[in-house]
């Protein structure tokens, strides 16, 4: 009957829009051209149209996109940056002015276990030196800009060989296709990940539209293969096999540290597990040609007859490569906490979406009345000659009858009442984001009323960083822990002999603090002894204090605390201890001499009592 379907899903949010769902719900195709190519699956076609139309709010095309349904009167819309200004505002208080990274454990003193102190401090150090040199806070801010504005971010990690180190990628999330159980909760880790994309055609080079993928899988670990060429001239992967014998045939090698069990499966024991593994995972970097992708395809089933390998830079082709690491390298990062059984964030632009087309119809009516003002229309009656043009100018002048006049339409009430609605749509999304206007700076400090009420009003904004930053505590966890994995496996020798530990990503404040407040509060509580000095550290350094290093800013205090090293000194009776805690070597002291007393006459017979007397007194004393 031509009923339109409801559909709610993860980006219903966008149905309202008759550019993005049709009778069908379905995008439109000439907008969406690319989440209607024949190889997405049918589940992603909605989250790329909604990833297309978030990126034009953010670019300002709004209109340009609508133009493709609505014809060329959507060109006239006004878009002035409002969505791109929310993003960005979004994107600096979720990273905090600054990102530390820590490893419990490595700031602690006096804990009575030196070595786990020396281990975590040593992996802390390992981890930071990573993060300057790959550029770590620039990389989150690419990632970050992605997750906010569209939703979800991607993180790729893999070994560079020539530098030596992790390196870290990010990727729009439109080339992210995860395969996701069937029967299982979307929030589980993917045991197959797809980064794919079209490239365009280039006729210089004689090259058709193609379609790249490259995909991580885990699977059960395999004998050992080699790059190999098959019979039509394709560089492929075959398995490589044992000189044959007399007593025995040709058979597969094994990887290099595999073993095979009683049950005839292969194991291998990874640096960083007690247990052996039994899986791994492959590394597959194809390309087909569009026009030999025929059928009922998708991207998780195209034909790998058709499809040509890539090779790395060791001449590997890269035709399932064993990795020879037992997790994904991929990292969903989500916006928002998702919902029960749910893969996908939340753009924080969805629920106000409505908010900015109104915004745009108001500036864009705006505009137009403000030509009318600027411009005034005007009325002439009693003119002396009706052919006669008029031209509005300054020294102008109209020849009128007896009875004329002119009569101007004052159109400046209009234009106040556009502008005050402008605001009032402004504020309206602003609320409806959660971002309070003290944090998107369009608030006069000298009105507001004390301090107290200032941190009232950033209450939405605390739960919705709160919000977003959980959502992506266990992502940053997790890129820390495959950063340590990937450099035991790339064997880099200042990692020989690591464990690798638990680490974290501290994002700093977003919110401006009383810093002299804060350092009141941290001196009362430390004088009190009531919170450690690694505490005060901490607590300092989240208000925002420049303090780079909370270990070395500790080793400086205590290298100077010398009253609180004379009561230890007092206390203990040991200088090796009150050296280590002022950071010293202790004193060269020669041994003390021994005492040796004289020694006494003997006592005779002929001396007499008197003599014994004086003896026996002289011992007394």
């Amino acid at each position: 009957m031509g009923l339109k379907s409801l559909i709610i899903d993860a980006w219903s949010w966008l149905n309202y829009k008759p550019v993005y769902s049709d009778q069908l719900g379905m995008p439109n195709r000439r907008a969406f051209p690319e989440a209607r190519a024949s190889w997405v699956p049918a589940a992603d076609e909605r989250r790329l149209a909604a990833y297309k139309l978030l990126a034009a709010y953010d670019n300002n095309q709004a209109g340009e996109l609508s133009e493709l349904r609505d014809g060329p009167s959507a060109r006239e819309r006004r878009e002035y940056g409002d969505p791109s200004m929310f993003i960005d505002t979004l994107v600096s208080h979720v990273m905090g002015r600054e990102q530390h990274i820590t490893v419990p454990g490595a700031e602690q003193a006096d804990t009575g276990d030196e070595t786990a102190v020396a281990a975590a401090e040593r992996v802390q150090e390992l981890l930071r030196a990573w993060a300057d040199d790959e550029l770590l806070p620039m990389r989150m801010l690419q990632a970050e800009r992605k997750a906010v504005g569209l939703g979800d971010g991607v993180y790729l990690l893999y070994w560079d060989p020539d530098k030596q180190r992790p390196r870290l990628k990010t990727y729009d999330p439109g080339f992210y296709f995860p395969v996701l159980p069937e029967d299982g909760d979307g929030a589980d880790y993917p045991d197959r990940v797809h980064i794919a994309w079209e490239l365009p055609e280039d006729p210089k080079r004689g090259l058709k539209p193609r379609l790249r993928r490259i995909t991580y899988e885990m699977d059960w670990i395999r004998p050992a293969t080699a790059s190999g060429i098959d019979r039509a001239g394709r560089a492929v992967r075959a398995p490589v096999m044992s000189d044959p014998t007399d007593d025995t045939p040709a058979a597969p090698v094994l990887g290099l540290g595999d073993q095979v069990d009683d049950s005839g499966a292969i194991s291998r024991m990874y640096p960083w597990n007690d247990q052996p593994a039994y899986r791994t995972c492959y590394l597959t970097d194809a390309t087909w040609d569009l026009g030999d992708l025929k059928g009922n395809v998708d991207v998780d089933d195209l034909p790998m007859d058709k499809a040509s390998f890539a090779t790395n830079g060791s001449g590997e082709v890269l035709d399932r490569l064993d990795l020879y690491i037992d997790f994904v390298p991929v990292i969903h990062v989500p916006n928002t906490v998702p919902p029960a059984e749910e893969h996908w964030g939340q753009s924080s632009l969805a629920k106000a979406l409505q908010a900015f087309d109104e915004l745009a119809s108001t500036d864009t009516d705006s505009a137009r009345a403000s030509a009318t003002t600027g411009l005034p229309m005007i009325g002439i009656s009693g003119v002396t000659d009706a052919r006669q043009q008029y031209a509005v100018g300054p020294g102008a002048m109209f020849k009128m009858g007896e009875n004329g006049k002119l009569t101007t339409v004052d159109t400046s009430p209009a234009l106040r009442e556009l502008r005050a609605h402008s605001h009032d749509l402004a504020d309206r999304a602003a609320n409806v984001v959660r971002l309070p206007a003290v944090s998107l700076g369009t608030m006069d400090p000298s009105k507001v009323p004390s301090g107290y009420a200032l941190q009232l009003s950033l209450g939405p904004l605390d739960s919705l960083i709160a919000g977003m930053r959980l959502a992506r505590d266990h992502k940053d966890r997790l890129l820390l822990r495959f950063v340590q994995r990937l450099y035991l496996a790339g064997q880099h020798p200042d990692w020989a002999g690591v464990t690798p530990l638990p680490a974290r990503i501290v994002r700093g404040p977003y919110t401006p603090t009383d810093k002299a407040a804060v350092l009141e509060q941290v001196a009362t509580a430390y004088q009190a002894r009531v919170i450690s000095l690694e505490t005060a550290i901490r607590m300092l350094t989240e208000a925002g204090w420049p303090i780079v290093d909370a270990e070395q800013e500790i080793q400086q205090i205590q290298s100077r605390s010398f009253e609180q090293a004379r009561m230890l000194a007092d206390a203990l009776g040991n200088p090796d201890e009150v050296a280590a805690f002022l950071g010293r070597r202790p004193p060269d002291e020669a041994a003390a001499p021994p005492v040796l007393l004289p020694d006494l006459p003997e006592v005779t017979a002929a001396d007499g009592p008197a003599t014994e007397d004086r003896r026996g007194s002289r011992g007394n004393e």
